[in-house]
């Protein structure tokens, strides 16, 4: 088995068709490639049987989160380098990306998989890494099991959470005056910028939908002087912003629930915050979302919708969510083009008002977090496993290239329940939310 990097060099580059842009270490030591570029380490063959097995970007996820791959180098680099070369593939043909290993399946090829599954040894599928997401129960996006996703994103940990959040404990796009801010601050920024764009006052009830570790209700309560319900899915999540309000002095101001959006019965509300909560809907359950979110709004009520969202597709029927997010960051996750998103808040009643794209500021933020937990690495595979450090550290470091490459973006969308009446209370230069 001499020279396995040499070997899996050629075959890569004979089933992608172009030189491989990564140097290759095999677990026989032996090296291939570019000299200089970042290196992909395969540790044991049988990361091999598990892209077999699973070919494209799942197997290759399973790789990374067991340990049997890493790199080595300028991590974002080499993302950068592989997806430019997926992503280029995928522009280029309707198989999906990372499809090029079932590509050995074509007769030209045969010799070419032959010595794959010679190098890939014992031809036994590998069992998948713990962290993976496993048989999920019933439709999508019901009440149990919008539950069971979002407790398998951030029940993992608080303590995991607060070594990459650091102290703001904000799990969102922060919102950078200038690149050189802290992460602390362009928090803080994006929180105010948020009660500033919903105009809150003293006295003021405030909904927050998907209200985390309670940042933006504390922030609301603090500075603004509202009344504010938090509500979440994650058990973890409520404990602690209940602990930090009761610090704060504020439990008499702000009510934080383990409930569901469709479970609101107290309405009405003056402001409704949803910030990187729409994401988990569901595409199916968007439309109910925006019409409760609508129903639970005083009439001249304002909505601060703040999401991510997918470029859009030619034929949005083809759309799929990535297996590396589905099983092992968001189960049941879907992205929306911005503009179906603001198709639907006006298909529900809503105004749309303004719509600010802050993809970079994402960037940023999502670099700020991988820095955080590389720092703590040992303390957070310690808190969680080092697969879980890996799924994250993976994810938010891809994330933060995609938002830089414009594939993904994020949006705020600032929407008004206009009465009949037509007076949206929206001022006439309003853009800069003092």
């Amino acid at each position: 088995m001499a020279d396995a990097a040499g070997r899996l060099t050629k075959l890569a580059e004979e089933v992608l068709g172009t030189p491989l842009p990564v140097r290759i270490r095999a677990w026989d030591r032996s090296e291939s490639g570019p000299p200089g570029a970042p290196v992909l380490v395969i540790r044991h063959r049988r990361a091999l049987r598990r892209l077999l097995f699973k070919p494209g970007e799942l197997g290759l996820a399973r790789g990374w989160v067991a340990g049997d791959l890493d790199i080595e180098g300028d991590l974002y680099e080499a993302l950068d380098l592989l997806a430019g070369l997926l992503w280029e593939r995928a522009a280029t043909t309707k198989a999906p990306r990372a499809a090029a290993l079932r590509a050995l399946a074509r007769p030209e090829l045969r010799a070419a998989a032959r010595e794959l599954l010679a190098l890939a040894g014992a031809p036994v599928p590998p069992t998948p890494p713990a962290e993976e997401v496993r048989r999920r129960r019933g439709p999508l996006h019901t009440l149990r099991r919008d539950k069971e996703a979002i407790s398998h994103h951030y029940d993992v940990g608080n303590d995991f959470y607060a070594l990459v959040l650091g102290p703001s404990m904000v799990y969102s796009c922060a919102y950078w005056e200038c690149p050189d801010a802290s992460l602390e601050d362009a928090q803080r920024d994006k929180l105010d910028l948020i009660c500033r764009k919903l105009a809150l006052k003293e006295g003021q009830r405030l909904l927050d939908v998907g209200c985390g570790w309670g940042s933006m209700v504390l922030h609301a309560a603090r500075e603004y002087g509202v009344r504010a319900v938090g509500i979440t899915l994650s058990e973890e999540q409520a404990t602690f912003a209940r602990k930090r309000i009761a610090e704060a002095g504020l439990a008499d101001r702000i009510e934080i629930r383990v409930q569901d959006y469709r479970e609101i019965k107290d309405e009405p509300f003056d402001a409704i915050s949803s910030i990187g909560m729409a994401e988990h809907v569901g595409r199916d359950r968007y439309a109910e979302y925006a019409s409760a979110l609508y129903a639970l709004l005083r009439p001249g009520g304002r909505l601060l919708n703040h999401q991510i969202a997918r470029r859009p597709l030619a034929d949005e029927e083809t759309y799929r969510v990535d297996d590396f997010i589905d099983r092992y960051v968001f189960p049941d996750g879907e992205l929306a083009p911005v503009g179906r998103t603001v198709a639907q808040l006006e298909e529900a009643g809503f105004e749309v008002r303004d719509v600010e794209g802050i993809r970079e500021h994402y960037a940023l933020t999502l670099r700020q977090w991988v820095a955080n937990l590389e720092k703590h690495w040992d303390e957070a595979a310690r808190l969680t496993s080092p697969g879980r450090a890996r799924v994250w550290r993976l994810y938010m470091a891809a994330s933060a290239l995609s938002f830089e490459r414009n594939r993904i973006g994020v949006n705020q969308v600032l929407a008004v329940r206009t009465p009949d009446s037509g007076t949206s209370g929206v001022r006439l230069r309003e853009r800069s939310w003092g």
